[in-house]
């Protein structure tokens, strides 16, 4: 098998430059393998601010100007593509609808998938280009039949390879992942760009979503959907409390609940559900959350789809660890799968993914779940 970034004929590859130091290392590595890379920085935010708010946010005109120098020094060419309103419409909207619903949303994870991936990589082939590079911690290899897999980074600690879950054959035959094979500290890919003359060396990594520059995800959802006080009920429907609107809230959310009544056995509450057509929020023990079970729809595979039943292990987590599942697909196209221990914490519209080892099988948006001590929700 071999990576992809170690073909020997040159390629017309486009170069996704953030302003970050993972993007402007994987662009030099690919400029350096020999292939005619153009860096490109998205402007992904309508009204971009001038500075970030500490490792918080991306998409500024700070960053915009970090890519644009990284570029220079590469020695590249550089642009900026305007692709504001397709995030807005494919990201921002669809996240607000989620929470709006009930579910909780990955963005990372629907960005790779519509801008990317598709916007990006669709302008990109247009334009001639064969690749698009990206600085993420994943591995494509291509096998001696010339189809190609989607698997974990060489460095777990720093793997990504669950938010490109989402990435089908077309696109990973079209993408390139340069740092999928350093197996380094962050302090030497910083170190790195330090010897490569990139001023993002000594950058800080932006962190949570990266259109909600101060992290807070509540405000941010308040501005949009207002404010509706609703109930906090236990599993019995006791009202314990009230709040200011149910998407606020998170399956598995300890945190930030405000009832004034101690539970019985005076052991943490948890979020259990969330009821948009209510607006009705239930908590309840932490043993409440165990999921046996769930369905996800929407499948998509980074090969062919699996055929029958199979073992798996998942991922149901940007960060998460990984546990042992048997799924499959049934009619309709939904994925059923059941885990072989418990798990907690597993919300409607995050998103699953399963692995063959470190091969990526494909994802899915979890619709449902089945609960050891409850019925699903």
């Amino acid at each position: 098998m071999t990576d992809t970034p170690q073909r020997t004929r040159p390629l017309r590859v486009l170069a996704a430059m953030s302003g970050g130091v993972d993007s402007a290392v994987a662009a030099a590595r690919a400029a350096e393998a020999g292939h005619d890379v153009t860096g490109v920085h998205l402007a992904l935010s309508a009204n971009p601010q001038s500075f970030r708010t500490g490792a918080r946010g991306c998409c500024t005109i700070e960053d915009s100007r970090d890519a644009r120098r990284a570029a220079d020094v590469i020695g590249i060419p550089f642009y900026v593509w305007d692709l504001a309103d397709r995030f807005r419409e494919d990201v921002v909207e669809d996240f607000v609808a989620e929470y709006e619903a009930g579910r909780t949303p990955n963005p990372c994870l629907r960005c790779n998938e519509k801008i990317k991936f598709a916007a990006l990589l669709d302008k990109a082939l247009a334009l001639g280009f064969d690749a698009v590079c990206t600085g993420h911690y994943a591995k494509i290899v291509t096998r001696l039949d010339g189809t190609r897999e989607l698997h974990r980074a060489s460095d777990l600690a720093k793997d990504q390879s669950y938010v490109l879950g989402v990435l089908d054959d077309r696109q990973l035959a079209h993408a390139m992942f340069p740092l999928g094979d350093t197996v380094t500290t962050k302090d030497e890919i910083r170190a790195e760009a330090e010897r490569r003359g990139l001023a993002v060396a000594r950058k800080p990594d932006s962190h949570d979503i990266c259109f909600i520059a101060d992290g807070d995800t509540q405000g941010f959802l308040a501005q949009r959907l207002g404010t509706a006080e609703g109930d906090i009920v236990d599993e019995t429907g006791a009202k314990l409390g009230t709040h200011e609107g149910a998407y606020g809230f998170t399956i598995g959310q300890r945190k930030g609940l405000r009832i004034g009544t101690p539970a019985p056995d005076g052991k943490p509450r948890y979020v259990l559900d969330i009821s948009p057509v209510t607006n009705t929020v239930t908590v309840g023990p932490a043993g409440a959350l165990d999921v046996t079970a769930l369905t996800a729809i929407k499948p998509r595979w980074c090969g062919a789809a699996p055929a029958g039943p199979g073992s798996y292990s998942a991922q149901l987590r940007a960060h998460g660890d990984e546990t042992e599942v048997s799924a499959e697909v049934v009619d309709g196209g939904a994925l059923e799968v059941s885990f072989t221990a418990p798990v907690r914490g597993v919300a409607p519209g995050q998103a699953i993914v399963l692995y063959d080892g470190t091969r990526v099988v494909g994802s899915a948006t979890i619709a449902s779940t089945t609960r050891a001590t409850a019925a699903a929700v």
